[in-house]
């Protein structure tokens, strides 16, 4: 994937930048495998908002992939790349030899004609999956499950990859992008590769208008709000926020760490990601 740059024609224009989609090579998606989705837009089954922010958008068809990967011991051929606007991932069409189609992951490199596989005695190729147990060590992989069957879950996005570092036991040993060490099923399985679309994280939107195609709304801080809306309003020109950083609702933030201190998973977790402040 390249970026590619926008002349400054307009002030929105200036700073813009998106994605060249060299590596797409279909328009439309196929038909069976999408649905239209009702897009709930923060709100709940009252109509009352819940999220704030979020709301319009340009409409979506929900691409249905396959995370799981069951369709084991079939060999399949990739016939198209596509784009999805439900993620930042590129997703790929895949034909398996029954005449099934489904799409998953774009991982980096594949191409269109390239044939992929699941199942325990798939080859240790590009696109394949397999369970962690059947990798070798130092495997670069993505969709990675957090229990057998349940389908990936983690390193899912646009240029994520986590690296098999260890087995013993009953469990192998991952290094996450987040940095995060944990330890998972061997029975899980995982996609070998990286998640394509490297550049996403690049790309600058540019306008506020764009984002509200995205479906996002205006975020407004909380040190602009009156006192009645927010902790961190009231005062007299501009206020700092006086006391410890709180959500409207009166919650610690800015920081604060919000994990559960008896979550169940915890014991999975060998080294903790680091945040973006540096603390663990």
């Amino acid at each position: 994937m390249g970026i590619r740059k926008y002349r400054p024609m307009t002030p929105g224009t200036r700073q813009r930048s998106g994605a060249d989609f060299a590596e797409v090579t279909k328009s439309k998606p196929e038909k069976k495998l999408t649905k239209y989705v009702h897009r709930k837009q923060g709100r709940n089954n009252q109509g009352v908002i819940t999220s704030r922010f979020r709301g319009g958008g340009h409409k979506r068809l929900y691409r249905f992939i396959d995370f799981k990967r069951d369709k084991r011991g079939i060999p399949a051929e990739v016939l198209a790349i596509e784009y999805d606007p439900n993620r930042n991932a590129r997703i790929a069409l895949v034909q398996y030899t029954d005449g099934e189609k489904r799409y998953i992951l774009h991982p980096v490199g594949l191409k269109v004609g390239a044939r992929i596989s699941a199942g325990e005695d798939a080859p240790i190729e590009l696109g394949c999956a397999l369970p962690l147990e059947k990798l070798p060590l130092g495997s670069n992989v993505h969709n990675i499950e957090l229990l057998p069957g349940r389908g990936g879950q983690m390193a899912r996005a646009a240029g994520a990859v986590a690296q098999l570092m260890a087995k013993e036991g009953e469990y192998a040993t991952l290094r996450l992008p987040s940095g995060e060490v944990r330890i998972v099923r061997k029975e899980c399985y995982a996609t070998l590769g990286q998640v394509g679309n490297l550049d996403a994280k690049n790309i600058s939107i540019g306008k506020a208008g764009r984002q509200r195609w995205l479906g996002k709304r205006p975020h407004n801080r909380g040190v602009v709000m009156n006192a009645v809306d927010h902790p961190h309003g009231g005062g007299e020109g501009k206020s700092p926020i006086g006391g410890k950083p709180q959500t409207p609702w009166g919650k610690s933030a800015l920081g604060t760490k919000t994990r559960k201190r008896r979550k169940p998973s915890s014991k999975f977790i060998i080294r903790r990601r680091k945040t973006a402040s540096g603390r663990g």
